[in-house]
């Protein structure tokens, strides 16, 4: 909908206090209406003239794949961000490092209009995020141990209006509800670990307040940074470890090995919630501080547990046997599962928040001098205990049981899993294969147990669990299966609902997260034809219907693997 001129909004609310005029409006088209509403310059229609009517509650929900961009590179399509004023959508392109500016004006037809460029102060673009016509985008350095940048443009022209320093590798950034505040997550990854040129940067979480000004032709946005780092906790490793929190980098001191990766904040603007990701644990931050106020460690999930099982091996067509072929097979199994989610999410109900994480699952097995991922047959050598894993304990070492499934070699710090014989006592799979919700203390009150596997084990279109560079059957069973990374939030009238993305089979699975205690699957849409397709969801981004170019609420995906922006709208049904 376009501006209006200062003096028409000053004289609409006057105007629509006419019960005529109040009528047109509300029978008008509805795009029209949700910018009124959107404006705050409509009181309710069909009610009281007290506020805006309430959004009407829908009893079901719908995907649809309506359009999409292909940017034609691995790599071309992951984080996105939406301006509704210019009806621009920002894709990260990673194949060129770069932002690729698209027209979403008519959704089922996005267009490439524009890019932008930030090698002139980084290495490449890592995330993007959008308020009210302005764009923040995480540059990390060329060099990525050095400290990273964050680039602010005008959506509309493109114009960059200013540059802040922040931590080493910005991962993630997203603004506070009233715009006046961004968080920047700075995963602060080492280049190394024990090499001579080995790099060990400092996570931290970079707070930027922010100033706006000028005109419209020429604005401008004046910047402060504080940083709320992990330094406080730099000698206190034996202790959080004792907690649970992964603290196991070699040589790593706590504000070195805690590596911020997505940040929740919360309705109010006043807390954020940030994954640590390959720690298993989300930190606090006081955003007013910019203080890190805790590190709360996330446990592990218990796989032997009715419904929380999974498909352990892609040779589980044999039986007791190193040779065997892929099937589908998900049962409980002696394992825990540490969750190490990327997204994070917060929502509020009746009054409290809640915390919704992605269990995506990670390993530090990227670079040299370290590698904590192996499979249970190659780490296990001694074999298991008998003491913990009962009778069975030789015959889970075949690869058509457990022999193949990837696990940690360190656990936490020192530790490797094994008893004094060395013979192994736990086993630590990477990610959860689900997603969960908690209390903003970090107390899970549901999780999506086996329930991804078991839905994606009979599609049409693709294999149980492929990956999204192949289409081989059981391909990803013995690595975090579906591997959910991304989640947003959408509210329609009393509803809530979560959107997960499946990282490796593809795909969004639906759940109403209105009770949490009590989620329950709504639908899913996986719009991969086995190797071709949108592959490797990335990002999520949901697009209300007040902000939307044809009045429906829409969920963009961004595809990694495939390069390819996913336009979905969210049909919902009354």
């Amino acid at each position: 909908m376009p501006r209006l001129r200062p003096t028409v909004r000053a004289l609409l609310p006057q105007a629509l206090s006419a019960p005529w005029l109040r009528a047109a409006a509300c029978s008008a088209r509805p795009l029209v209406l949700a910018g009124l509403v959107a404006g705050g310059l409509l009181a309710a229609c069909g009610g009281s003239d007290d506020g805006p009517v309430p959004e009407p509650t829908p009893v079901g929900l719908a995907l649809e794949k309506i359009g999409g961009y292909d940017g034609g590179a691995l790599g071309a399509a992951e984080i996105t961000a939406y301006d509704a004023a210019s009806r621009r959508l920002f894709v990260v392109n990673g194949a060129n490092g770069s932002v690729d500016v698209l027209d979403l004006s008519t959704p089922g037809a996005p267009r490439r209009v524009g890019g932008i460029d930030v090698t002139d102060i980084g290495g490449s673009v890592n995330s993007v995020a959008v308020n009210d016509g302005l764009v923040a985008l995480a540059v990390q350095a060329v060099r990525k141990t050095d400290p990273g940048r964050v680039a602010f443009v005008q959506a509309a022209t493109l114009q960059r209006v200013a540059v802040a320093e922040v931590g080493a590798l910005p991962d993630m950034l997203v603004f506070t509800p009233d715009g006046r505040t961004l968080l920047v997550a700075n995963e602060g990854e080492p280049n190394s670990y024990g090499q001579a040129d080995s790099v060990d940067p400092e996570g931290s979480v970079s707070v930027l307040r922010l100033t706006r000004g000028g005109t419209t032709a020429a604005p401008t946005v004046a910047v402060s940074v504080a940083t709320a780092d992990f330094r406080a906790f730099n000698g206190q490793e034996a202790t959080l470890r004792a907690q649970g929190v992964r603290i196991y980098g070699p040589g790593a001191s706590a504000a070195q090995d805690l590596e911020p990766e997505y940040i929740a904040v919360d309705d109010e603007g006043r807390s954020a919630y940030v994954t640590l990701q390959e720690n298993n644990a989300v930190a606090v931050v006081d955003i007013a501080s910019a203080r890190v106020t805790a590190i709360r460690p996330l446990g592990f999930k218990d796989h032997r547990v009715a419904g929380m099982g999974l498909d352990a091996s892609d040779e589980d067509g044999g039986t007791d046997t190193n040779s065997g072929t892929p099937s589908v097979k998900i049962v409980p199994q002696p394992v825990k599962g540490l969750y190490l989610p990327d997204a994070i999410a917060s929502y509020r109900v009746g009054g409290t928040t809640y915390l919704v994480t992605a269990n995506e699952g990670d390993a530090r097995a990227d670079w040299p001098g370290f590698n904590e991922e192996t499979r249970v047959r190659a780490h296990c050598t001694a074999g298991l205990d008998p003491a913990v894993f009962g009778a069975d304990a030789a015959r889970l070492l075949f690869d058509s049981n457990l022999g193949r499934l990837r696990i940690t070699s360190t656990p936490n710090g020192g530790s490797s899993g094994k008893n004094a014989a060395g013979q192994c006592n736990e086993l630590f799979a990477f990610g959860a294969r689900s997603f969960s919700i908690w209390t903003t203390d970090l107390q899970r009150v549901y999780d999506s147990g086996d329930e991804f596997e078991r839905r994606t084990s009979a599609l049409p279109n693709v294999p149980f669990n492929a990956s999204h560079d192949n289409a081989d059957l059981d391909a990803r069973s013995p690595s975090k299966g579906p591997e959910p990374e991304g989640v947003v939030i959408g509210r329609f009238g009393a509803r809530v609902f979560a959107f997960v993305g499946l990282e490796r089979v593809g795909g969004v699975m639906v759940y109403d997260i209105t009770t949490p205690a009590a989620a329950s699957f709504v639908t899913y849409l996986n719009t991969r034809q086995g190797a071709s397709g949108d592959r490797g969801p990335e990002g999520l981004l949901l697009i209300p219907a007040a902000q939307s170019p044809n009045g429906k609420p829409l969920l963009v995906v961004g595809h990694e693997v495939s390069g390819t922006t996913t336009v979905l709208q969210i049909n919902l049904s009354y």
